[in-house]
């Protein structure tokens, strides 16, 4: 995975992030619960030269789908006028948008596994708003994160058929993102969950 530190709050494979409390057997684990294997990498990797010339367009929907639904963009809003926070906003779309690469091109190490925790404190009142200073709301609820797998995974299915694949290989690419995401997801909650129970 290409490290790209011109995105600020990047930070994946630095030092200014901390050890992810899943280890990486825990993570084998749960690749295993959800049917994750080499063929989902395989496609993920197929799907890389597919979404990396698609990414602001990507963005578009998901940012316009989050838009359009007021209990989504809260949490990208000032926490005392309630109005959206464009700075903040942008910020977390470039963010996004190397995250779209990073989901196809992921190897799975430690680095990585570090990451997706870092992802989860910042979307928990344990570090949201710090990377960019925002001054928005503390938290994104739960009930609001492992619902989105489902527009963001769907979404991007015609964006996966556009290059002409077989509709075999666009379903195994459509397949391993949901797993993907499925995976990212439950690394990100884990601030959410209550001490002991994760």
């Amino acid at each position: 995975m290409k490290e790209t530190h011109a995105i600020p709050g990047y930070t994946f494979g630095t030092g200014a992030i901390a050890r992810s409390p899943v280890t990486l057997g825990d993570f084998e684990l749960m690749k295993k619960s959800i049917l994750f294997d080499d063929e989902d990498v395989k496609y993920l990797r197929l799907s890389r030269g597919i979404v990396a010339d698609q990414v602001e367009a990507i963005l578009d929907v998901w940012y316009g789908f989050v838009g359009s639904q007021p209990h989504l963009l809260a949490s990208f809003t000032g926490k005392t006028d309630g109005k959206p926070l464009g700075d903040y906003l942008g910020a977390v779309r470039k963010r996004f948008g190397q995250w779209i690469l990073d989901t196809a091109a992921a190897e799975y190490d430690q680095r990585w596994l570090d990451y997706q925790h870092e992802i989860g404190l910042r979307h928990h009142r344990a570090k949201k708003n710090r990377t960019d200073g925002a001054a928005s709301t503390a938290i994104v609820p739960f009930r609001d994160l492992f619902p989105l797998i489902y527009p963001v995974t769907f979404t991007l299915k015609p964006f996966l058929a556009s290059q002409g694949h077989a509709a075999g290989d666009v379903e195994k690419m459509y397949a391993a993102w949901l797993k993907s995401c499925l995976l990212q997801m439950t690394l990100w909650t884990y601030p959410y969950i209550k001490d002991g129970d994760f």
